[in-house]
C-alpha cells in the first residue's frame, strides 16, 4: 500500500486560510483508505490541537493523521534512554509527547536538554540549560526552523535559540526534526509504510523535499508555500512532480503500481 507523508503549512493552509482544493484531496484520502499522515515540524501543538486546527479550516481527521516533530523528538530519546530524564525548554505537544513516552522532566542533572519552539520560557531558564549542557546533558532540538523575520512574528524560531545555547555551551544541537532522517523515517513508521512506497508532499526545497530524497522516498513540491519554481537550480536535488497547489493532484500516482 502507498502512502504519503504531508507537511501543512504552504501545503494545506497559509496562515489561517485554506489552500484552493486541500480539503478535497484530503476528504478522497480518506474515503480511498490511503494511509497519510501530515508531517510538521512544529512541537508546540498537541495531535489534538492540529485536528482541531485543521477542522475549523474543513479538514475532518483523527489524532492518528498527526506527526509532529515532537513525538519525533520523544520516540528517540526514549530509544536511546529509555525512561531517561530531560529538561525542556518548550510547550504543550512537546511536553505531553514526552510524557507519553515514558521520559521524566527534572529540572537538575538531566540526560538531555530538549529544545522546542516556546514564548514561556525565560532567559533564566535558558542559562540554568546552558550549564546543565555544560555538565555533561545532551542538547536536542525539535527541528530548526529559522524565523521569517517579520515582525509581530510570535515565535523567534528554533534556529536562534539554538545558535544562542550553541555559542554559549560550544556544543552542537542534535536535531530531530524534518529534514533529520529521524523524523522522515519514524513518520513513515508511524503509519507503517515501506520506503518504496512512500511520498512526501511539501513547500520547501530544504526540509520536506530534502528530507524525502535523502531517505529515498518519491517527492512532490508545490509551489503554493515557500519555494518557487526558479529556486529548483539552486539545489543539486530535485522533485518527482512540481505542481502549484496540492488540488492539482489526482492518485494514484504514476509510479504507484
Amino acid at each position: 500500500m502507498h502512502g504519503l507523508l504531508i507537511d501543512m503549512d504552504g501545503v494545506i493552509y497559509g496562515g489561517d486560510k485554506l489552500i484552493p482544493g486541500a480539503d478535497t484531496f484530503i476528504t478522497n484520502l480518506v474515503k480511498q483508505d490511503i494511509p497519510f499522515t501530515f508531517m510538521t515540524n512544529n512541537s508546540q501543538r498537541t495531535s489534538l490541537e492540529v485536528v482541531r486546527k485543521l477542522k475549523r479550516l474543513g479538514i475532518v481527521v483523527s489524532e492518528k493523521h498527526i506527526y509532529t516533530s515532537a513525538m519525533a523528538t520523544a520516540s528517540f530519546i526514549s530509544s536511546q534512554a529509555p525512561k531517561g530524564t530531560v529538561y525542556v525548554l518548550g510547550e504543550g505537544g512537546l511536553l505531553s509527547s514526552l510524557h507519553d513516552q515514558g521520559l521524566v522532566m527534572v529540572d537538575t542533572e538531566p540526560d538531555f536538554v530538549v529544545l522546542g519552539e516556546g514564548r514561556n520560557f525565560t532567559l533564566e531558564m535558558v542559562q540554568r540549560a546552558v550549564d546543565m549542557i555544560l555538565e555533561g546533558a545532551k542538547l536536542i532540538a525539535t527541528n530548526r526552523d529559522p524565523s521569517p523575520k517579520q515582525k509581530g512574528w510570535n515565535n523567534l524560531g528554533i534556529a536562534a535559540t539554538a545558535a544562542m545555547i550553541e555559542e554559549a555551551t560550544g556544543k552542537k544541537a542534535f536535531v530531530t526534526g524534518k529534514p533529520s532522517p529521524v523524523m522522515m523515517r519514524s513518520a513513515r513508521k508511524f503509519i507503517g509504510l515501506e520506503t518504496a512506497n512512500t511520498t512526501v508532499i511539501g513547500d520547501t526545497m530544504e526540509t520536506d523535499i530534502r528530507g524525502g530524497v535523502q531517505m529515498g522516498y518519491k517527492t512532490i513540491l508545490v509551489l503554493s508555500g515557500i519555494s518557487k519554481r526558479e529556486d529548483l537550480n539552486n539545489y543539486a536535488f530535485k522533485p518527482d512532480l512540481v505542481i502549484n497547489n496540492i488540488g492539482e493532484l489526482t492518485l494514484p500516482l504514476s509510479w504507484w503500481n
